[in-house]
Order: structure tokens, then C-alpha cells, then sequence
């Protein structure tokens, strides 16, 4: 058994730790406040550039763009995919950084080229050799939109230039306080079905009275004009649309990240109170035992004294 210092040791070195694990806590909190107000302050305008695209898509439902799947598009076998991976730069965050790797490594082949966000995913990642791209490197700490605007636009380069021809979006994001899941959604080439929800064809059709939906899409050229041209002002939507996009994964995924490590650092805290208890318990049982031990001893030197005594009284 461990003597009283040992303890004594053991129980301040727990201590401090906790100290840590609690500041680590607070810190997080702060900063999962901080990504909720973000990314609450930037719905409204991305909700409107979905709004925008799906009346334009409505309305001009022959137009055919590059950002959108065509039916070749989606039979084709031979696509050049990527996946833009949004992980953490560090750990000491549960099974963040874990899930997203196992998910990434089921989806992904070796072929296929990975855009990682967070330089734990990179290194992991290259280390099993992924095709890694080497030249973007963005940290997923503290998410910009410049940052996030930077990265649509390498990607829509690339995909404009017929260097990729399907890009996912491989991320977490947060359910509650409690709870969070890995997602993987398509980011290039767009799916038309993703915007034109069925809510905004009924509500065009109720503004249209009893039209149907063949005799709206006729009639549109001469009520919804749109300058200089359509597909010009549906690619700027699409752009801006899929900055946004990027901006919202990148803030989830920080989120994620900082609820994990609050739960984590949590779950660090309450464990160190358990075992300064216990350690608190068994420091106090060495005490009361090394206490009776010197009691012990000074009574039976007095015994042995008084003895003595007695002893050389009779002689």
C-alpha cells in the first residue's frame, strides 16, 4: 500500500489536472457559443440563395448548367471524386477526430483525392496513404467566411477545369449538446431535386391559381425576367451558394469539435473527482493507521518504562 506522501502527491497531481480539464471546459463553451452565433447569423442569407435558386430552376426548368447532374452525369462510372474532409487540428476531444477518419477511410479510395480541413486528418490520412492533397492546408480552428470562400473557389476551379467531376463533403455535425454524427453529402456537381422542394411548387402553384405546373413553366419567360441572363446570374447563385455551403460545414464541424472536447474535458473532471475521493479515502486510512501505529508505540514505551521502573524500585 502506498504511504501517506505517495498519496498526499497523487492527490495534488489529480488536482491540478482537474484544474486543467475544468479551464479546458470553460474554454470550449465559450467557443461553442461563439460557432452557434456564427453560423445563426448566416442562415437568413443562405436560406435566401437556396430560395433564389430554386425559383430560377422552376421557372427555367430546360436550362441546363454545369454545377447541375445530367442524367450522364450521374450513369457515368469514370468520375474523378474528391472528398473536402472537415477534422480537427488537434485531440483531446473523444471520438471526434476518430469518426470522421473511419468514415472517411470507408468511403474514400486511395485514388481518390482528399481536400483536408484540420492537420490531424492530414497527417493520419497521408500516413495511410490517401492522396492527400499537399498544398491546402487551412486550419479548422476559429472559421472564416474569407476562408471559406477561398476554399470554393479552388474547388470550383478544379471542378470547372474537368480536374474533378464530383466533390463530397465529408463533416459533423452537431444534433444536440449530447449527441453529434458524421455526414457525407455532395457538394459538386448539384442535384436540381435538392431545391425544388415540394413546399415552394405547391406555394408558386397557389400564387398561379388553378394553373398547373406545365402551364407555369410556359408562361415563365413572360414573368420572371432576369438580368443580364439566367445561367449567368444561376452560376453567381451557385458560387455564392456553395461558399455558404463550405462556411456552414466548416462552423458545424468547429462546433462539433468544441462540444466534444467540452464533453471530454467533462468527463475528465468528473473522473479526477472520483478518484480524489477514493484517494481522499485511502490517504485517510493510511493517516488513521500510521496515528494508531504511533499511539501504539507510545504507550507501549510507557509500559516499558513503568516496567523498568517497578523494576529497579524492587532491587
Amino acid at each position: 500500500m502506498p504511504n501517506s506522501k505517495e498519496l498526499s502527491n497523487r492527490i495534488g497531481s489529480i488536482r491540478d489536472t482537474m484544474k486543467i480539464t475544468n479551464a479546458m471546459y470553460m474554454i470550449s463553451s465559450m467557443k461553442l457559443r461563439k460557432a452557434k452565433a456564427k453560423l445563426a447569423g448566416t442562415e437568413p442569407y443562405f436560406d435566401s440563395l437556396v430560395s433564389e435558386i430554386s425559383n430560377i430552376l422552376l421557372h427555367m426548368p430546360d436550362m441546363e448548367d454545369r454545377y447541375f447532374a445530367t442524367l450522364d452525369d450521374e450513369r457515368s462510372k469514370e468520375h474523378k471524386k474528391a472528398f473536402i474532409v472537415i477534422i480537427g487540428d488537434k485531440g483531446m476531444a473523444g471520438a471526434y477526430n476518430h469518426n470522421i477518419i473511419k468514415e472517411t477511410t470507408k468511403l474514400a479510395t486511395q485514388d481518390d483525392r482528399l481536400f483536408v480541413v484540420g492537420e490531424v486528418g492530414r497527417q493520419v490520412l497521408r500516413m495511410e496513404g490517401y492522396n492527400v492533397e499537399p498544398d491546402f492546408n487551412f486550419s479548422a480552428n476559429n472559421p472564416t467566411m474569407h476562408r471559406a470562400r477561398v476554399i470554393a473557389e479552388s474547388i470550383i476551379e478544379l471542378y470547372k477545369n474537368g480536374e474533378l467531376d464530383e466533390v463530397h463533403v465529408i463533416y459533423t455535425r452537431m444534433i444536440n449538446t449530447m449527441s453529434s454524427e458524421v455526414r457525407t453529402e455532395q457538394l459538386l456537381p448539384l442535384k436540381t431535386h435538392t431545391f425544388l422542394k415540394k413546399e415552394l411548387i405547391e406555394k408558386t402553384m397557389r400564387e398561379q391559381g388553378d394553373k398547373t405546373l406545365e402551364q407555369i413553366e410556359r408562361e415563365a419567360d413572360d414573368w420572371y425576367l432576369i438580368y443580364p441572363s439566367a445561367k449567368k446570374v444561376l452560376e453567381k447563385l451557385v458560387y455564392n451558394y456553395i461558399t455558404g455551403y463550405v462556411y456552414s460545414t466548416l462552423v458545424e464541424g468547429y462546433a462539433s469539435e468544441e462540444n466534444a472536447r467540452m464533453m471530454a474535458m467533462q468527463a475528465a473532471t468528473d473522473n479526477a473527482k472520483e478518484m480524489l475521493s477514493e484517494l481522499t479515502i485511502q490517504y485517510n486510512r493510511v493517516r488513521q493507521a500510521a496515528i494508531t501505529q504511533e499511539i501504539t508505540e507510545v504507550i507501549g514505551g510507557a509500559k516499558a518504562l513503568r516496567r523498568k521502573q517497578q523494576k529497579n524500585g524492587k532491587q
